[in-house]
């Protein structure tokens, strides 16, 4: 249990907060928060991710003095989200390299052991969606993009702390050309990590405070 919420921990929580960026958006890919191995992930889908967890942490806390402090705790939701997203796809594209295959009957194991573990369904939910804010409906998907991870550290002889693992992330990374719109930050190959754009034409509004999006 203790390797696997350390496991989600790195790679759906373990991300730096930065500070809301405006900009008028990346002219070579518009519409796109970012684009991995030639592939848009949109503006709009990135706000769709957003506003499933916005959704299930409005459900989960209807009072509305609690919901707003949910939002304030979470106020770097969105790039926090684009980061989740663009580092699935360098871990599956690394996982993909190193022929690491994950199967339905390994999530659904790992969920069944995670709820046992949590006290049901509904209290695995809970504690996801508020310590990694993992709505419901992605708890599978990100169940597997756990398992692809411990496997490819498996395979690699090493473990997701390890510089060998994360070197496997950084040359994946490479291959996909990770290119984020300037407004959320730019993608730090060597790192596999999202990083705060340093150009002179985005404008840091955080300090001005201007509201966060979602």
């Amino acid at each position: 249990m203790h390797r696997r919420r350390r496991t989600a921990l790195l790679l759906t929580a373990a991300i730096a907060a930065a500070p809301l960026l405006t900009a008028c958006g990346n002219d070579a890919h518009p519409g796109a928060a970012a684009v991995v191995g030639g592939e848009r992930i949109t503006v709009s889908q990135l706000e769709n991710r957003v506003g499933e967890v916005r959704a299930a942490q409005r459900a989960a806390v209807p009072d509305d003095a609690q919901y707003q402090q949910a939002i304030a705790r979470t106020g770097s939701l969105t790039r926090d989200t684009l980061h989740g997203m663009v580092l699935d796809r360098v871990l599956e594209r690394a996982a993909r390299d190193a022929g690491v295959t994950v199967s339905d009957r390994e999530v659904q194991q790992m969920r069944t052991g995670l709820e046992q573990q949590a006290g049901g369904a509904k209290a695995l939910e809970a504690a996801w969606l508020q310590q990694y804010g993992i709505p419901p409906q992605r708890l599978d998907d990100n169940f597997r993009i756990q398992i692809q991870a411990q496997k490819l550290a498996q395979q690699l002889g090493t473990d997701t702390s390890r510089p060998e693992f994360w070197q496997a992330l950084s040359e994946a990374s490479r291959k996909l050309d990770v290119d984020l719109n300037p407004r959320y930050g730019d993608w730090d190959v060597e790192k596999s990590s999202r990083v705060d754009a340093k150009t002179p034409w985005v404008r840091d509004v955080t300090a001005a405070g201007a509201p966060q999006t979602l």
